[in-house]
């Protein structure tokens, strides 16, 4: 972790982000420039790309810098809400038992197929289908995992296990069913039962169009395109900012010197929001057509790497799990603390100040652990004093790595 390896997996975990974020919103800005051009026949120019990455961009700076409770959760809350919204809307204007039937139907049909899919690799045809569709977004959703895994879990601090697994796999799962069964059973409805062709008309036009011109086929199309734009708008706004914010984090570390990840300037945050933003509006403004396509490609590339990486994660994550069952003992890790004067300490314990937890009197580290460059001292034991604390609040239990126990003076960890 603190070595060259670990600080080379940051590096290229904060590069693959940036990619990634920025091929979702050159994604997104095409599909919101097409609504745009529907309603309001926005030209189809570079200056018009610009503008709307660079709103997007400046809201969600500002969601960045104000921070998570009132930005970005005020923000997913909207859509969330929207979505539902809109959703219920098609449902209940549709032909609702049509749709609930082909939603039921689809998924029956998906988890059928899902086996022969898994393995079917294009082979005979060479169609070009599994390149340009399956591995991209393969790749694509890989190159998201450092920022997202490190998001949701920081968001989740205090839930159990069963609650991030429910909340963050079963919850999403089950909306994303509903979600495009309902839309992809509007389409077959549109196609047999109704007017037709909405299909060729979205292969001409892009599939950046298709939501929009499904809407033209329901009640109120203005009003709900309308929406549906904002809708897009504010998802990729949600996911800039929290980007930017987990970017924040990984380049600022944790150097032990008592202050969470979260609490660095405001302006570093929103520096992060702004390179994406920059990356994205460079990639598509002077790349031309092709700049979507080079998003595509470079996602490939970072997400390979972090495919391998996964299944080392995976096993990390078990042997975690593991320690804090108390099933294995814990790995020495590097730790060398705040250290403070004993006076200095013994003031801030009176006071109860949260961050003593992540200070010391001694300098305090597991031998043979210690950080590059740590001073050639004989470890000390931590005073009476600093006990004390730790004996009361339970924090900081330093481990004998020759023992993988509690050190001498120490109380076994609470499991």
């Amino acid at each position: 972790m603190h070595g060259p390896v670990g600080k080379g997996i940051d590096i290229f975990a904060i590069v693959g982000t940036i990619f990634g974020i920025g091929m979702s919103i050159g994604l997104r800005t095409t599909q919101v420039h097409a609504g745009l051009a529907e309603l309001t026949g926005l030209p189809d120019v570079w200056w018009a790309f610009v503008v709307i990455i660079g709103t997007v961009t400046v809201i969600a700076t500002i969601s960045a810098v104000v921070g998570i409770d009132r930005g970005i959760k005020v923000l997913s809350n909207f859509n969330i809400g929207t979505s539902v919204l809109l959703l219920l809307f098609v449902i209940i204007t549709g032909p609702t038992i049509f749709l609930l039937r082909g939603m039921v139907e689809a998924a029956g049909i998906y988890v059928s197929i899902l086996p022969e899919v898994m393995f079917w690799n294009d082979t005979l045809a060479d169609s070009g289908w599994q390149q340009d569709w399956t591995i991209f977004y393969w790749g694509w959703t890989i190159s998201w995992a450092p920022f997202v895994g490190i998001f949701i879990a920081r968001i989740s601090r205090g839930r159990s296990v069963r609650q991030f697994v429910a909340g963050v796999l079963a919850l999403p799962t089950l909306f994303s069913i509903i979600w495009f069964g309902t839309w992809a059973t509007a389409v077959f409805d549109i196609e047999f039962f109704g007017e037709g062709g909405l299909v060729e008309g979205v292969v001409d036009a892009g599939a950046e169009t298709s939501m929009f011109a499904l809407l033209e086929h329901y009640p109120l199309a203005t009003l709900t395109s309308a929406i549906a734009i904002m809708l897009v708008g504010v998802f990729f706004i949600t996911s800039l900012d929290s980007a930017s914010l987990v970017l924040d984090d990984m380049c600022n570390g944790y150097d032990g010197d008592g202050r969470p990840k979260g609490t660095t300037a405001p302006h570093q945050r929103a520096i992060w929001a702004i390179y994406i933003g920059v990356v994205a509006a460079v990639l598509i403004v002077f790349t031309g057509e092709g700049g979507v396509e080079v998003l595509r490609d470079v996602a490939l590339v970072f997400g390979l790497p972090f495919f391998v990486l996964a299944f080392f994660m995976m096993y990390s994550l078990n042997r975690a799990m593991r320690e804090d069952a108390g099933e294995v003992s814990h790995l020495p890790s590097r730790r060398w603390l705040k250290t403070l004067p004993p006076e200095e300490y013994e003031r801030r314990m009176e006071e109860g100040d949260p961050e003593l937890a992540e200070a010391v009197v001694a300098p305090d580290y597991a031998a043979g652990t210690e950080p590059e460059n740590a001073p050639e001292v004989d470890h000390a034991e931590q005073p009476e004093l600093v006990q004390e604390y730790r004996l009361r609040t339970g924090e900081n239990i330093r481990i004998d790595p020759t023992t993988g126990q509690p050190a001498p003076g120490e109380r076994p960890p609470h499991i």
